[in-house]
């Protein structure tokens, strides 16, 4: 018992695309627009003396975290439960 099932195939591209600019196409720009402006923000901020002074600071906290392992893991617990106590909601 065989039956025949008709198919229809249809184009990805719906026939009312000549009309207006479909908004898939608008997004791609906008975020190449975005991405260039954070671009250029994180290039200025890569040039400044505070980036100098936050990868000190970073390999600082690293030579700390090496030398005292344990009192680093418990500073962290503390820090962690605090955040966890102030953000914790009031019921």
């Amino acid at each position: 018992m065989e039956q025949e099932v008709q198919v229809t195939i249809h184009s990805s591209q719906p026939d009312n695309l000549s009309e207006e600019e479909p908004q898939e196409t608008r997004i791609p720009g906008q975020v190449k627009e975005i991405s260039e402006a954070l671009s250029e923000a994180f290039s200025c901020f890569r040039e400044s003396e505070s980036y100098n002074q936050l990868l000190k600071s970073a390999e600082k906290a690293r030579e700390y975290i090496r030398k005292n392992p344990g009192q680093a893991m418990l500073y962290s617990l503390g820090a962690g439960a605090l955040f966890g106590l102030f953000m914790k909601r009031k019921r």
